[in-house]
């Protein structure tokens, strides 16, 4: 496996457990689960609040709902697969912001 795929799949891991984490958490404080309702609050500071989180958090989400839309909607296998890849580039792309972040704070060398 070459080093840009090894850092690539790094990027996604990274991403999707920092979506988790993040949604897990506001699971805890919220005693609901994080979606995208959040930005359906109008005008309001919270709503601007929600959008940096939903940002990082929007891999698991996508996933979350997508599966159970597969379990209970019987959706086509084709909507699930393109669910799966949009999910799976965001969490990259959150992942490498993250891992850029903590390379230019000096966490990682």
């Amino acid at each position: 496996m070459s080093p840009e795929a090894l850092n690539s799949l790094f990027s996604i891991c990274i991403g999707f457990a920092l979506a988790g984490a993040l949604v897990s958490g506001f699971q805890v404080f919220a005693t609901r689960p994080a979606g995208f309702g959040l930005l359906q609050q109008g005008v309001a500071p919270k709503t601007f609040a929600a959008v940096p989180f939903l940002v990082f958090a929007a891999p698991f989400i996508i996933m979350r709902n997508t599966l159970r839309g597969a379990r209970l909607e019987n959706r086509r296998f084709e909507f699930v697969m393109m669910a799966t890849i949009i999910a799976g580039f965001w969490s990259m792309m959150s992942g490498t912001f993250f891992l850029m972040t903590l390379r230019a704070t000096g966490v990682l060398g």
